[in-house]
């Protein structure tokens, strides 16, 4: 057997290999364990602590050496990270491992802050409800910040069985398949159990993230996957189909079947956080057009030749995509602004650009009307 056969093997038969630990973590923890510092991962954090997995169990760890001026390196469920060994009172989490990936939105604050939901993340689970009118907007929001996280999106139309026509939700998958381009979509029953057998194939392949609006179902799909009432569930107004809270601090549970599930509590805001690389993905057949333009900065708007603007009056793309498109990279460019000054001098530019269009076909218009 070679050594590297050896870490693998000695990576799965770890005690926290259920949480994902594997011999990559392992070779990233390699100088802490000479300083006698354990390997955990968070599970939970509230006020400036956290709950610890370790070898040894569950900890309950303060995060004072790990707090920056940088908010996005705060503590957050999914990190792994190096704990004080047993005798310490309190014990610190002394330092966190580097992220894989990370799911990041923008804060409600004016100032330019990331918020991180969570942290090492394989995929990016989006519950819709069926309860209330599709909102592609929303969804196509949601799979930016996944997309730009690193992980796979996966989009979960929950409450079926609150959809009794066949045609009706074969039709609703396929408006959202249309709105999220390289994302499975799959239509999900956790009252009935449609679809449970193959959304639990997915969580069992690593860590997944269960995100999305008060009401859209995350706690009882986690119930429905852990088999057991392990999250609160309240029920949804009827008149909009929003609930309040149930969950209120993100959560990693372990899966009976393997894989790791961090439940988030419903995301009222879903602000972009320098996601122009996700917004490209999410809209790839709009970035595939736009290499067809005959300007290579082409904006889309009145340009000649402009493969999109042919795309919409061909019907082949819809004009609620690009209207979804030019706003969602209007909002990155001022996020990103906020802390980019060549950006905010190129976007004054633009603005001064068409203004000065804008008034050029206004006196045009006054010289012909004259």
């Amino acid at each position: 057997m070679n050594l590297s056969s050896l870490s693998a093997s000695s990576a799965s038969a770890h005690p926290l290999a259920p949480y994902g630990w594997d011999e990559g973590w392992e070779a990233e923890f390699a100088p802490h364990a000479e300083q006698g510092l354990l390997p955990g991962r968070v599970v939970r954090v509230d006020r400036g602590r956290c709950d610890v997995v370790t070898p040894a169990g569950i900890v309950r760890a303060d995060t004072e050496f790990v707090v920056p001026r940088d908010p996005m390196k705060v503590v957050c469920t999914g990190d792994w990270g190096a704990v004080d060994p047993e005798g310490g009172d309190p014990r610190y989490v002394r330092t966190l491992l580097p992220r894989r990936t990370a799911f990041v939105r923008s804060t409600s604050s004016k100032r330019s802050e990331g918020q991180i939901l969570a942290a090492n993340v394989d995929h990016a689970i989006v519950a819709v409800s069926l309860a209330v009118d599709l909102d592609l907007g929303r969804v196509e929001r949601f799979l930016a910040l996944a997309w730009e996280s690193g992980a796979q999106p996966v989009v979960v139309l929950t409450k079926t069985d609150l959809v009794p026509e066949a045609a009706t939700l074969a039709h609703l998958v396929q408006d959202v398949e249309t709105t999220a381009p390289g994302v499975p979509v799959l239509p999900v029953s956790a009252v009935g159990g449609d679809g449970l057998d193959v959304l639990g194939a997915v969580v069992g392949g690593g860590t997944s993230v269960l995100l999305g609006q008060s009401g859209a179902g995350k706690s009882t799909l986690a119930n429905a996957l852990l088999g057991e009432e392990v999250m609160d569930v309240q029920a949804t107004r009827d008149a909009d189909g929003k609930g309040r809270h149930t969950t209120t601090t993100r959560n990693l549970l372990v899966m009976p079947g393997g894989g790791v599930l961090i439940d988030t509590p419903g995301l009222r805001g879903v602000g972009l956080w320098d996601a122009e690389s996700g917004v490209g993905q999410v809209f790839s057949e709009i970035e595939e057009l736009g290499r067809r333009c005959r300007f290579h900065d082409c904006a889309h708007e009145r340009e000649p030749g402009c493969a999109v603007l042919a795309a919409i009056d061909s019907g082949e793309l819809p004009h609620r995509r690009l209207e979804s498109y030019r706003k969602l990279i209007r909002e990155n460019q001022r996020i990103v602004a906020k802390s980019d000054a060549r950006l905010r001098a190129e976007i004054r530019r633009d603005w001064k650009r068409k203004g000065a269009e804008g008034k050029a076909a206004m006196e045009a218009k006054r010289g012909r009307w004259a």
